[in-house]
């Protein structure tokens, strides 16, 4: 990957698509080979720079009990709370923030508070703009989502995205077309490269999963 450049990681169920992801994020070390940022071996930086690098979006959301703006500050604790704010404005989330009980001070506790998968998502997103790491792993982010937050979902995920480098997995295809590169896995490999028109073109594995995909 070069920088700025997005990312979309595709293949069928179990190809290894998360696995990848998690190897950018140093959940574990690869058995072979090395994953590099800036050509340096994730296995020789320190946690902390790679952790200032790097934002990871899982489909479930890890929220803490603790309150909002705290949970916002995970990846950066001294953050003002008009940053925490501006964070959440930008990710669609200051609207139903500020109808909670407390508002940003409102302690997360799933036994009293309960948020919808949308809702959870604006809250990651928001947490992800407040750390503005330079990288950002999408590990299938709309897929808890329900189709009326999907499109607020998605404009907040464009403003995430925008100056940054993204590996975005996603399982459906019609999300991905406008990708600078699409990476198509099989069998913990990567087996095509390419944008949308080419790979439907040359007629493999892409093409395939696409046809899967399409209306009949």
């Amino acid at each position: 990957m070069t920088e700025g450049q997005r990312v979309a990681l595709v293949g069928a169920s179990g190809s290894g698509k998360s696995t990848l992801a998690s190897l950018l994020a140093r959940m574990w070390d690869p058995d072979r080979g090395a994953i590099r940022i800036g050509g340096v071996d994730l296995r020789d930086m320190a946690a902390r720079t790679l952790n200032q690098r790097v934002a990871l979006m899982l489909q479930e959301v890890a929220l803490f009990r603790a309150s909002v703006a705290d949970n916002l500050r995970l990846g950066r604790p001294d953050a003002s709370l008009d940053e925490v704010m501006a964070a959440a404005r930008a990710a669609h989330a200051h609207g139903f923030i500020e109808r909670l009980p407390q508002g940003y001070e409102t302690v997360l506790d799933e036994s009293v508070i309960r948020l919808s998968g949308g809702e959870r998502q604006r809250l990651a997103i928001a947490r992800a703009l407040l750390k503005n790491a330079p990288i950002l792993v999408l590990d299938e982010a709309l897929a808890s989502v329900d189709p009326e937050n999907a499109w607020e979902i998605q404009r907040a995920l464009d403003e995430l995205a925008r100056g940054r480098t993204v590996l975005a997995i996603a399982h459906q295809l019609r999300s991905v077309v406008d990708a600078d590169a699409i990476w198509v896995m099989r069998d913990g490999r990567i087996v095509e490269r390419g944008r949308h028109a080419a790979l439907l073109a040359a007629n493999g594995e892409y093409a395939r999963l696409w046809r899967a995909q399409a209306p009949d």
